[in-house]
């Protein structure tokens, strides 16, 4: 069976991008190291050192892991604007919406949020620092996917 470990997003500035996920969305820091390796090799990387942080809960670190990638200055100088025409569209987050969103917002961070309700579960999207979408799903949603599951068993 494989399972999704953690999901990595390249950062142009670890310490902005640690406000947002920690201070905004209540993440704690798991890990936070360099790495020398041949990135090069295996991810196109411009160099053979990166920092990664890696976010989750202390209390249950099989959650779920949002890993911070930084490839250094040489990969931030070759930033393209704008989101890839297909892949990766977001990350999806459960949590108490509703503190969340007067985190982030007493921070000035994730810009305006979209807020919609589908099937009675609230959900908005806001954006990090790097521009990456981050779903928010109220985590009430929770007893909804538990249900879902049961229906398929």
């Amino acid at each position: 069976m494989s399972v999704v470990h953690h999901s990595a997003i390249c950062v142009r500035d670890v310490e902005a991008s640690m406000r947002f996920w920690c201070d905004g969305l209540g993440f704690d820091v798991l890990m936070d190291e360099r790495f020398s390796g041949d990135w090069p090799a295996l991810l196109d990387a411009p160099s053979t050192s990166l920092r990664a942080v890696f976010l989750g809960h202390t209390a249950s670190p099989d959650a779920g892991i949002v890993e911070l990638v930084d490839l250094g200055p040489a990969a931030r100088a070759s930033d393209r604007a704008g989101p890839p025409p297909s892949g990766f569209l977001l990350l999806s987050v459960m949590t108490d919406l509703s503190a969340a969103l007067e985190r982030l917002g007493a921070l000035g961070l994730g810009g305006d949020p979209r807020r919609i309700e589908v099937s009675g579960v609230a959900m908005a999207v806001v954006r990090d620092p790097d521009g990456v979408l981050v779903e928010l799903v109220d985590s009430s949603a929770l007893g909804n996917l538990e249900q879902l599951q049961l229906q398929r068993s």
